[in-house]
């Protein structure tokens, strides 16, 4: 099975109609949709803004679907200046920048872990090398692979965004993927991150967000349903 963490509805909605067979269920207050979709059992849900609600999210569904995988879509900021708006970023890896205990002389975005600290959740490999070859050819976008920053914060200034690609590296920044990365290696449950991106370095004063989330949500299904094809 594989699990779909979603940060818009509107992707979540689209996914639901091409589902067969489906089922809901509702925990924690989250609805989470299960069904067939090609020859795949997927189960799908929104999850919420913000990484409390997305690792919660990833752990209810760990313990009541027990997904394969879990892929975790949505949109997100550039943080490079040659990324940009409706481009593609596939996570290799996914952090949680607002993480700091720096005055205790840890470097910003550390975790502490009972089995030791890390900065970095390391995506699945094969899959994020599926996602990155089907991206690829979505017209209209360029894809880029590396690494995506989290926080509990709406990145908007310039300056924290190449920041964040200064002390990170990091391609792109949001909301929900560290935390949902961050769930599924304690778990040991593979995953992925992929974003569309919404903003980049210059001002696209005449990108309505609503025709931008369509425009996010189509692209981000015909990703994950190419991608379930080939299972």
């Amino acid at each position: 099975m594989v699990g779909i963490i979603c940060a818009m509805s509107i992707e979540v909605d689209g996914i639901k109609k091409l589902m067969r067979d489906a089922e809901e269920f509702t925990y924690a207050n989250m609805v989470f949709t299960k069904g067939k979709l090609d020859n795949c059992e997927v189960v799908a849900v929104e999850c919420g803004i913000g990484k409390v609600n997305a690792a919660m999210c990833a752990q209810t569904m760990i313990d009541r679907f027990s997904p394969d995988l879990i892929i975790n879509s949505g949109v997100a900021g550039a943080t490079h200046e040659e990324v940009k708006i409706c481009d593609m970023v596939i996570a290799t890896e996914v952090l949680e920048h607002d993480m700091n205990t720096s005055a205790i002389g840890d470097p910003i975005g550390l975790i502490s872990l009972p089995e030791g600290n890390r900065t970095f959740f390391t995506c699945d490999r094969e899959t994020t090398e599926q996602l990155y070859k089907i991206c690829k050819n979505v017209e209209g976008a360029n894809t880029f692979k590396g690494r995506i920053a989290s926080g509990d914060i709406f990145v908007s200034r310039r300056r924290k965004r190449q920041l964040l690609n200064i002390r990170f590296e990091a391609l792109a920044c949001e909301m929900e993927g560290g935390a949902v990365g961050h769930v599924c290696y304690r778990n040991k449950v593979p995953f992925c991150v992929f974003r569309v991106i919404s903003d980049d370095f210059t001002k696209h004063e005449g990108m309505d967000f609503m025709a931008f989330s369509r425009i996010a949500a189509e692209r981000s299904i015909k990703v994950i349903r190419e991608y379930l094809s080939t299972l």
